[in-house]
């Protein structure tokens, strides 16, 4: 496998943010969020964690500014309160 070959993983409604480089944030938030809009989520949970609170305001900052996410909010306590947030796309059925 080419180190540069970009890992595959199976897109479900939760994305754990714990093993991804800070650097590589951005760009896996915003593809997953993709992703998981095309394959019709109605609602995502990113867990960034709790810290000092530096990855919970860019997974937001990103949030604010894609236009299918409808809302996100702090996840309920049990599952991760404000070290998860839950993302909106706006999709009912």
């Amino acid at each position: 496998m080419d180190e540069d070959e970009p890992i595959r993983l199976e897109v479900t409604d939760v994305l754990d943010l714990h093993s991804v480089l800070p650097r590589d944030v951005a760009g896996v938030v915003e593809a997953y969020l993709e992703e998981a809009q095309a394959l019709g989520f109605a609602y995502v949970r990113i867990i960034h964690g709790r810290g000092l609170g530096v990855q919970r305001e860019a997974v937001r900052k990103i949030l604010a500014r894609t236009q299918f996410v409808t809302q996100f909010a702090d996840a309920p306590a049990e599952a991760g309160g404000w070290g998860a947030t839950v993302v909106d796309f706006g999709i009912r059925r």
